[in-house]
């Protein structure tokens, strides 16, 4: 299982601004805010645009201007990979640590969706021994049961992030991980070519084979 909420594209204007600077033909941008306060691409910008970044991250540097920030929810199992791409992103997250204890725990904390039937009878029997520890250090403060809770947490467990990067990241992620294995990588690939002129700047390695 994986969400994504609350999305921002940010920056668009600046970048779009310093994408045409090296050749200084400010002039020639025909990019402009509509009536509800979007920036809209003009065709120019959107070619020249499309242009740089097909060419390679050597000449697409105003992609890595464009920021986006959002809230994912996903498993532990799914952070750890997503951990590897440390350039360029910033995630703040629920704390396990802190917060483990707040709520009881319910299959809702959890990705299992493409559980077996005898699997998620485990999990059952796993969430109803976290709630007794969870109980147990609500009531009495004692660390053995808080200890109990955090190494016994599956990493099937849900944790929300709140993650800002750019399009230059996304591009890296959406061509090393659109055909993983894992359904997860699939949802948030969906959700980056739902981004804003995503087929023109995102997904350019695409024009070239």
């Amino acid at each position: 299982m994986l969400k994504t909420e609350r999305t921002a594209v940010m920056n668009l204007e600046n970048a779009i601004r310093g994408m045409r600077n090296p050749l200084s033909s400010w002039d020639k941008s025909d990019s402009a805010y509509d009536d509800e306060g979007n920036y809209i691409l003009g065709e120019a910008d959107l070619r020249l645009g499309h242009s740089l970044a097909s060419s390679g991250s050597d000449h697409r540097k105003f992609l890595r201007q464009i920021f986006v920030s959002v809230d994912i929810t996903a498993p532990l199992y799914w952070w750890k990979e997503f951990d590897t791409y440390k350039v360029g992103t910033v995630a703040n997250s629920t704390s396990t640590m802190h917060k483990i204890h707040a709520k009881p725990f319910s299959r809702e904390d959890f990705s299992c969706d493409r559980m077996s039937e005898d699997t998620l009878a485990c999990l059952d029997c796993v969430i109803d021994l976290l709630e007794k520890k969870r109980l147990e250090y609500v009531e009495t403060k004692d660390r053995q049961p808080w200890h109990d809770m955090i190494q016994l947490l599956p990493s099937s467990y849900n944790q929300m992030r709140t993650c800002t990067m750019n399009y230059e990241n996304l591009i890296n992620i959406y061509y090393a991980r659109r055909n993983h294995k894992l359904p997860e990588w699939h949802v948030l690939c969906d959700w980056i070519l739902s981004l804003p002129y995503a087929r023109e700047l995102i997904t350019v390695r695409e024009d070239n084979g």
